[in-house]
């Protein structure tokens, strides 16, 4: 087995009895069929040297293009952002979305959720709650969903995000990159979501523990033009979901099947509203 260089890669020359020992490692042929791909002089997957942000000296890097993946798994990505004040019910109908698309359906979809709350243990938890540090928020959930939407995922990303330029920029990032985005506006009335307070959270803001509380003393800009909205104080957890799924056939995300409804006679989980 010789080895030579390729525009810095290692490019394999093998003789016939060097063969059989390849075919016996699966790895070592996916990188001879690379290999004689870049001899035989096929177009760089590098882009022009550029800058972005504050990086400098770097260069967009291609493979599998986004029709490859999507068909990989069956369906176009797209990213739902659901979007709410803290107890409208936006983790309850996510998580109920969520085992909707991957245990109610015929053949199981590519689904991912971020949840805001989830999120600020690892990603964000550098993160606050300042006016900055809540659009910096948006900015790292919108960059993530675009980047499993690219990849065919159904991303469920459920965040309070209450400034409408914030949910615009997500919107951008997906329309931009030719990605179906859709807001789904989970709502309730701030009398229902103070009642539930999963977390306690509006009473401690109440008792002034709290500076800054979303529907309290900071404020919440509803979505003028949601592609989807959600009462929750008028459908069951169960509905919401259906209300989603049939936008989501309208969409027409699923290359060859429809979304199947889940039964709505059935009662709904016990999950706390958030």
């Amino acid at each position: 087995l010789k080895v030579s260089t390729f525009q810095g890669f290692e490019a394999f020359q093998i003789n016939l009895g060097s063969m059989f020992s390849l075919l016996r490692a699966p790895f070592a042929v996916l990188l001879l069929a690379w290999g004689a791909s870049a001899e035989s002089g096929a177009k760089s997957p590098y882009g022009e040297v550029t800058s972005s942000g504050k990086s400098s000296n770097i260069a967009f890097h291609t493979g599998l293009s986004r029709e490859e993946k999507w068909k990989a798994v069956g369906h176009k990505g797209i990213t739902l952002w659901m979007t709410g004040l803290s107890g409208s019910g936006k983790s309850t109908v996510s998580v109920a979305l969520e085992h909707a698309l991957v245990e109610k359906q015929p053949k199981s979809y590519f689904v991912y959720r971020l949840d805001g709350d989830n999120l600020r243990f690892g990603l964000n938890r550098d993160l606050g709650f300042t006016p900055e540090d809540r659009k910096e928020n948006v900015r790292r959930v919108a960059e993530v969903s675009r980047l499993f939407a690219e990849a065919g995922a159904i991303v469920i990303a459920g965040l309070i995000s209450p400034y409408a330029a914030d949910r615009q920029y997500a919107r951008e990032v997906h329309s931009n990159s030719s990605l179906p985005f859709l807001e789904v506006f989970i709502d309730a009335p701030l009398a229902t979501v103070e009642s539930r307070d999963p977390k306690g959270l509006y009473k401690k803001a109440r008792d002034g523990l709290i500076k800054g509380f979303t529907g309290i003393d900071a404020p919440y800009e509803r979505p003028e033009n949601a592609e989807v909205h959600v009462r929750t104080d008028l459908l069951s957890v169960r509905q919401s979901v259906n209300k989603i799924l049939q936008k989501l056939d309208a969409e027409g995300i699923h290359l060859q099947r429809k979304f199947r409804p889940i039964d709505e006679t059935e009662p709904d989980a016990s999950c706390p509203s958030k």
